[in-house]
């Protein structure tokens, strides 16, 4: 199985982890805080389970998420990600992170910025688009007709392989939205966005949703200068 290195282990980097050991992988857990601020965490996920810093969740990974606020990406250890495919969960929130002149005019988007600060590893964008709550729960067995796809993101064929092997192993089905430049199509406030998985915008109730139904949202997403 996978060692999983997370740099970020808020909502969706500890729901990553939790589905990750149900599925038998090993998670090796990071945040801005230190290892010491995990143990709750890694006691609950149990044995498979153990808390780093960041530097030594990127080195000891096999496969790496990084989920952080996006203003905090030039933080990311660099170094011993080389190589590494890396699933960057970020979504950009000016209220947050600050204005980004690049990401305000749509020249480019969060998963490139981040495979720039990481120009040797194989970033692949992924889980960015749904809300933790529903990602715990909405997982199914492969072939289940009401299994789950998320989208995909990448420049490098191989990272999506590994990032749609990683999905399935979790119970989710993996569309293949093209290259990073082309996430911009599950961003905030898209058609394809979390309230997708969400019943009638009811977020207590979440929704499944197969590839062709996600495949007809990402076809209708608007750049936000166009909508």
């Amino acid at each position: 199985m996978t060692t999983v290195g997370l740099i970020g282990s808020g909502n969706i980097g500890g729901t990553v982890a939790r589905l990750a050991v149900d599925a038998g992988h090993q998670v090796v857990l990071s945040n801005s805080r230190g290892p010491e601020t995990l143990q709750d965490l890694v006691t609950e996920l149990g044995p498979r389970a153990r808390a780093a810093t960041a530097q030594e969740a990127a080195t000891a990974g096999d496969l790496v998420v990084v989920t952080i606020p996006l203003r905090a990406y030039r933080e990311v250890p660099a170094a011993p990600l080389a190589g590494k495919v890396v699933i960057d969960t970020n979504n950009y929130y000016p209220e947050r992170d600050g204005n980004v002149p690049e990401l305000d005019d749509e020249s480019t988007t969060t998963s490139e910025l981040l495979q720039r600060h990481l120009p040797d590893s194989h970033v692949v964008k992924g889980f960015n688009n749904i809300y933790f709550a529903h990602l715990r729960v909405l997982g199914r067995p492969a072939g289940a007709a009401d299994r789950t796809a998320l989208p995909i993101a990448g420049d490098d064929a191989a990272a999506k392989a590994t990032v749609t092997a990683f999905l399935d192993s979790l119970g989710y089905d993996a569309v293949d939205v093209g290259p990073l430049a082309e996430g911009w199509r599950f961003q905030r406030d898209t058609s394809a966005y979390a309230g997708i998985y969400a019943t009638d915008g009811d977020w207590e109730r979440p929704a499944s949703v197969d590839a062709q139904r996600l495949r007809a949202a990402l076809a209708q997403a608007r750049r936000y200068a166009d909508a």
